[in-house]
């Protein structure tokens, strides 16, 4: 990881995945302005999908949800560089990324300072041909060999001792070639590294919250998912300990 510092301004970035301007990539004119903007999607804000000279990517600007998220809508106390939510992304997807785990390699990172304050952006690896599980399963069942993938990705999460505090399924994507990524780490964390012999308290509580997604979407979109096989597939692809 490389670090630029300017005025009020620190970005960090792989130079092994960027090579335009470092201080123009998270400006979306720039892109625009080259016509290497490939898409955009909604959420809090805009995501522009951007195609840089090494590989596809997703530029991301913080902004905050919830009741407080519409009074201050980007801005968040400063305390220490390293301990911004841009830099604390890149460094987990860093770290998930030397441990084999699928997401999306980070590409660079900004914080700039005003005052007490900061505002954040992210630039991430584009997954091509993916769809959340959301969308897939809206139109297909999926067999027991990808559920047990996907189990299987979430235990190397776990065992690389990442806390995904919104572990759901529209978090989770497959592609074109059946491979599954994990996504989406803002505000996750990494955990103590302990010797257990069980599931710790918070990798119990990240698949809970993954199984109430599944049943959630049942309901709320109709989603082709049934628990007695669905469940038991993925559970066995993360209790593996050796997976082929």
């Amino acid at each position: 990881m490389k670090t630029f510092t300017s005025h009020k301004q620190v970005i960090w970035y792989d130079e092994a995945l960027i090579t335009d301007s470092i201080e123009q990539v998270f400006d979306p004119e720039y892109w625009h302005a080259q016509g290497k903007v490939i898409g955009s999607a909604q959420g809090r804000g805009t995501t522009w999908f951007v195609q840089t000279e090494q590989l596809p990517a997703a530029l991301r600007h913080y902004r905050r949800g919830g009741l407080f998220g519409k009074l201050v809508k980007d801005h968040y106390w400063f305390t220490q560089w390293h301990k911004t939510r841009s830099c604390e992304e890149f460094q987990l997807l860093q770290h998930l990324v030397e441990a084999d785990v699928n997401v999306p390699k980070p590409i660079a990172a900004r914080a700039i300072k005003h005052t007490v304050c900061y505002q954040a952006d992210i630039l991430t690896q584009k997954i091509e041909g993916a769809e959340d599980l959301v969308s897939i399963l809206q139109k297909k069942h999926l067999d027991k060999s990808t559920y047990q993938a996907i189990g299987h990705q979430v235990r190397l999460l776990h065992n690389a001792n990442v806390n995904h505090t919104d572990l759901n399924i529209h978090n989770i994507l497959i592609d074109k070639d059946n491979k599954v990524w994990i996504i989406d780490f803002d505000k996750c964390r990494i955990e103590p590294n302990r010797v257990e012999h069980s599931l710790t308290a918070w990798q119990r509580a990240n698949l809970k919250r993954l199984l109430r997604s599944f049943q959630k979407e049942v309901k709320k979109r109709n989603i082709r998912w049934q628990k007695h096989t669905d469940w038991s597939a993925l559970e066995s692809g993360y209790n593996q300990s050796i997976f082929i």
